[in-house]
């Protein structure tokens, strides 16, 4: 059961929904959840929507992050398409120091000229770090130039535990990550630039007439998965970024130096698993549903309905549903004219006194203002039924009862 409070200007209302009174749940908010042995180094698990970190294993420890620095290559990859700045069937002419970049590649040659668009799904599905090189120069001239403003993007992003020094992630005594910074860095990624899915869930990529396959051992095998990244050398250790979508939540995980490839496929399955059976997607409100009404002065109509534009749904524990409150924030008048669409009020879903959701009320309709003898009408109207209602309380208390 929620508990729904209408706020109107200066004073608050207390509605409860349903026919019983609310009172909090016996669980107690902090009530600790069980959640699975990790082997590995380091681990991060993430719920999407808020970006809010559940699990923390070592995960703001500083560690080398392997071929996961290559998400940020992409992020800036995309960037640069989105302001204009390269286009994905633009040629890229291929150096000779990409050319002699070591470790996973493309087996781009000297000269060659690639596609912008195959150097990064080169990236994201074959861990190309020749691809990484060529797109730094492409559009820095030099990877040094590039490897700084991956550095500029990471202060921006807040990831204090995080530097680069190339763009593919070969070891560097100075080029270090850690798992909440590469969290929150995917759900940037993810967030802002959703269509990049379809690349990291691509499950092989030939260049050259060389296939190769997606190193990814997450896709075909969790349900839902469709990404992220793996990583492996000998100073990083086996590391994977996955993350799956079920029954409209996602989840994003972070393995750092695992000791084999199966145990970093052991604990993010264990870690994604856990979200999955743990979380659910409660829905408070459809879209469109009338939750509230505001009083509009001097309006053709004395009031105006407040709706919610999108569904409001909330990613939860099972075990949480009924703490959650819903609050609705709305002014005691508006002034007409009232535009069907605007913004009037907001409501909020919190838990534990923390907002989960947050959604602007919008007027349902639009109300005009009433004119010059409606107006006056209203107020004699208005008068005349005071005067009557004072009278009648006068008669009355003379009556004898």
């Amino acid at each position: 059961m929620l508990k729904l409070t209408k706020k109107l200007s200066a004073f608050a209302l207390i509605i409860i929904l349903g026919s019983s009174i609310f009172f909090p749940s016996a669980k107690a908010a902090s009530a600790q959840m069980s959640f699975p042995e990790i082997n590995s180094d380091s681990a991060v698990l993430m719920e999407f929507s808020r970006g809010e970190i559940i699990f923390s294993q070592n995960g703001s420890k500083p560690m080398p992050p392997a071929s996961l620095t290559k998400i940020m290559t992409i992020l800036l990859a995309y960037d640069a398409l989105e302001e204009g700045r390269a286009k994905w069937d633009e040629k890229v002419t291929i150096s000779e120091k990409a050319w002699q970049t070591g470790g996973s590649q493309m087996f781009l040659e000297v000269g060659q000229q690639v596609t912008f668009g195959d150097l990064i799904t080169g990236i994201a599905v074959i861990s190309a770090n020749d691809a990484c090189v060529a797109l730094a120069e492409h559009l820095f001239g030099l990877e040094a130039s590039f490897v700084q403003e991956m550095n500029n993007k990471a202060r921006e992003l807040n990831l204090s535990n995080t530097r680069f020094e190339n763009a593919s992630g070969l070891p560097h005594p100075d080029h270090y990550s850690s798992a909440e910074d590469i969290a929150r860095l995917s759900h940037h990624l993810i967030n802002k630039y959703p269509q990049v899915l379809k690349l990291y869930s691509q499950k092989e990529f030939s260049f050259n007439e060389i296939p190769q396959t997606n190193r990814n051992p997450l896709l075909g095998r969790f349900p839902g998965a469709d990404g992220l990244k793996t990583g492996h050398t000998s100073e990083a250790g086996y590391c994977l970024v996955g993350t799956a979508e079920q029954n409209g939540m996602r989840f994003i995980s972070v393995i750092l130096n695992a000791p084999s490839e199966a145990m970093r496929l052991k604990d993010s399955e264990a870690l994604l698993n856990f979200a999955f059976r743990n979380y659910c997607l409660e829905k408070i409100f459809s879209a469109g549903e009338i939750l509230s009404t505001v009083q509009v002065s001097k309006g053709k109509e004395r009031e105006v309905r407040l709706q919610v534009v999108k569904a409001v749904e909330v990613v939860i524990p099972y075990d949480r549903k009924e703490d959650l409150q819903v609050r609705i924030d709305v002014p005691e008048s508006v002034s007409s004219p009232v535009t069907k669409g605007t913004a009037l009020g907001k409501i909020e879903v919190t838990l534990d006194g923390t907002v989960l959701r947050e959604e602007p009320l919008v007027a349902a309709d639009d109300v005009a203002r009433a004119g010059r003898l409606a107006l006056l009408w209203r107020f004699c109207s208005g008068f005349i039924s005071s005067l009557w209602k004072g009278l009648v309380g006068k008669v009355l208390s003379f009556l004898p009862w």
